[in-house]
């Protein structure tokens, strides 16, 4: 879609002349399968970076444009958000070095775009799969990239739902928010990896990659958190899914599948198949001007470029993708793994795409015609389970129970080279990128791992905000190092920030929370005051508004002995903060109102408190930083 000047279908002839094209891009597919018209001699690798910009300050840069201006390079290319970009990496022949040359290309092309966004901006790159320093606000409609392409989807999508989206992902934490475009899309960047495949063996190599999904997932996570939330060790895969879905109440109630999906079943006749059951699950959202009869030109030997199926696939996000392609005349068919995350560094990815690829060619003759041996529905919820608990999974694989550090240690890794080999790869590049694998196994090193590990340690002295900031900025060091997430140093010191992190309340402000209807019993809040050591606690009404303050050297024998309830002696009188409020106006608040704590609201709901222990917290870092 990418590619496409895109338009919304709003009429009903609209629609006629994309179905109609739709559909003759399906003949022409398929006399091109029956007459052998694609390429089927040489393998090639392609690959796809997706990068995050941040500031000085380690937030999103909206720069991406600028910089996509100045950078000049056609591998280059704009993203969904104005704080992402892509690299579109050159495709090479599978054969001996080539994944260090795409790692030599890869890491030219970076350096060439962060010393533009350094020099010019003071901005950085970093590779990961969710940003830790994204917010809910940095995700308005006014940050979405200026091209029609983006704000048409985001427009039909959104008019499809007739209401606002809304992401619910429950993990260790649980994350409820809505949100009014698909911009929370643009929180997933990802390493994807394409693999050439001939159609005689397209059927099977489709298969076979659906069912080595969630065990090659399982040693790849890279993205445990949002909005400093830590939910899946790979959050991208229910991110995604939920970011864009179209499915009002009614879509599911008949079951209509979201965009974002796994698949249904296996392949079995042919690989048309994929796209005759995408056609028939969801209908076209959009359409674009049309220059070519694609059934006419392919009787003509005019490889076409079929536009209208190119379009109806690019809005549709599968883990595995099949894609269609033609180059001077020549078509070829290629198979798109769309769940590698971006980073931990750039050799980890490499490694994640040499691991794939040689799986995906070693594939054994056994597991040709894989349902006749192996459940669908077992592919997709170990895909799923991957997704959630990472290399610590426990996979159903092929009808015996599995750890993921047992398979791929002593039966992936083995295939893996297996299939390079064959290939021709030199071995030397298999091993060197392989070890990085089998290190990640041994150590139990993933970067979900490190992430969860270092924020664990950060968080008992730091604040959510201060966490997210200071792991970004070492997850840029360590990738600019080069060193595999494997040699990562777990991080646990506060004392490395910049004063100006602490200029705002939602960076210092306590936002894990206890409060008490204006209901409860008077005993109750003091109660909780006690077992948590607070001297506030915030009452809500049963719409969970704030309507008052409960403090501690207010409570009396007579309310704890008696059914006095919270609102019969709360603090309705009571001074509340945004979170942008400034730290030096929240201050001047608190002395000036004679008060200990300050509640923050945004939108009517509460989202922190500020306490006199905040502040005392903070002195005492800045002590250490000094």
């Amino acid at each position: 879609m990418g590619s496409l000047s895109v338009k919304a279908i709003k009429t009903a002839q609209e629609r006629i002349d994309f179905e109609r094209n739709l559909i003759n891009d399906i003949h022409a597919f398929e006399y091109m399968l029956n007459h052998n018209l694609f390429e089927d001699n040489i393998k090639r690798v392609g690959a796809e970076q997706e990068i995050c910009i941040v500031d000085d300050k380690y937030r999103p840069s909206l720069n991406a444009l600028n910089i996509l201006e100045k950078i000049n390079d056609p591998h280059y290319t704009s993203e969904l958000a104005l704080f992402n970009l892509e690299i579109n990496l050159d495709p090479f022949e599978l054969k001996e070095n080539c994944f260090s040359l795409i790692e030599q290309q890869l890491q030219t092309l970076l350096k060439k775009g962060r010393d533009v966004a350094g020099e010019n901006y003071n901005d950085r790159f970093i590779l990961t799969g969710i940003l830790p320093t994204l917010q809910k606000k940095d995700l308005v409609f006014d940050n979405i990239t200026p091209y029609q392409r983006y704000r048409t989807l985001n427009d039909v999508i959104k008019n499809i739902r007739g209401d606002e989206f809304k992401l619910h992902i429950r993990g260790l934490d649980e994350l409820i928010v809505s949100h009014e475009s698909i911009l929370f899309e643009a929180c997933n960047t990802s390493f994807q990896v394409h693999l050439q495949v001939s159609p005689q063996e397209a059927i099977d190599k489709f298969n076979w990659a659906q069912a080595i999904s969630g065990p090659v997932l399982s040693v790849m996570t890279n993205s445990p958190m949002l909005f400093g939330k830590e939910l899946w060790s790979e959050t991208r895969i229910a991110l995604f899914r939920q970011s864009i879905d179209q499915r009002n109440n009614t879509h599911i109630l008949r079951e209509q599948k979201p965009r974002v999906s796994f698949g249904q079943n296996w392949i079995k006749n042919s690989i048309l198949e994929i796209f005759t059951d995408d056609i028939a699950r969801y209908a076209p959202i959009l359409s674009t001007d049309f220059e070519e009869n694609s059934f006419e030109n392919v009787k003509n030997g005019i490889m076409p470029k079929l536009r209208a199926l190119n379009l109806h696939n690019g809005t549709l996000y599968k883990w595995n993708r099949l894609c269609y392609g033609v180059h001077q005349n020549v078509a070829h068919l290629r198979i798109e793994n769309r769940y590698i995350p971006s980073g931990p560094s750039v050799k980890d990815e490499i490694a994640n795409s040499l691991f794939w690829v040689g799986l995906m060619e070693g594939m054994p003759d056994k597991y040709k015609n894989i349902w006749k041996v192996a459940s669908f529905n077992d592919a997709r919820v170990n895909f799923l389970n991957a997704a959630r608990t990472g290399i610590d999974t426990y996979f159903n694989w092929f009808g015996k129970g599995i750890s993921a550090r047992k398979l791929v240690k002593t039966k992936l890794l083995p295939m893996a080279k297996e299939g390079l080999l064959k290939n021709n790869i030199d071995k030397a590049e298999i091993d060197y990128y392989l070890d990085i694998i089998y290190k990640r196994i041994e150590n139990n090193a993933t970067g979900s791992k490190w992430l969860k590990i270092s924020k664990d340690l950060l968080r008992k002295e730091c604040s959510v905000h201060e966490t997210n900031l200071i792991l970004t900025k070492q997850i840029i060091d360590n990738q600019e190092e080069g060193k595999p997430v494997a040699e990562w140093k777990p991080v646990a010191d506060c004392k490395n920030e910049l004063v100006e992190k602490y200029n705002k309340l939602y960076k210092v402000m306590s936002t894990e929370l206890f409060v008490v209807n204006e209901n409860d019993l008077v005993s109750l809040a003091a109660k909780i005051m006690e077992w948590k050591s607070i001297n506030h606690l915030p009452v809500v009404d049963d719409q969970n508004s704030l309507v008052g303050i409960i403090l501690k050297d207010q409570l009396t024998d007579s309310h704890l002995n008696s059914d006095t309830i919270a609102k019969e002696i709360m603090n309705m009188d009571f001074i509340a903060a945004s979170p942008e409020t400034l730290l030096e106006e929240a201050i001047e608040k608190l002395k000036k109102n004679k008060t200990s704590c300050l509640p923050v609201i945004d939108n009517n709901i509460l989202v922190g408190i500020f306490t006199n222990n905040d502040l005392l917290k903070i002195e005492r870092l800045k002590a250490q930083t000094s």
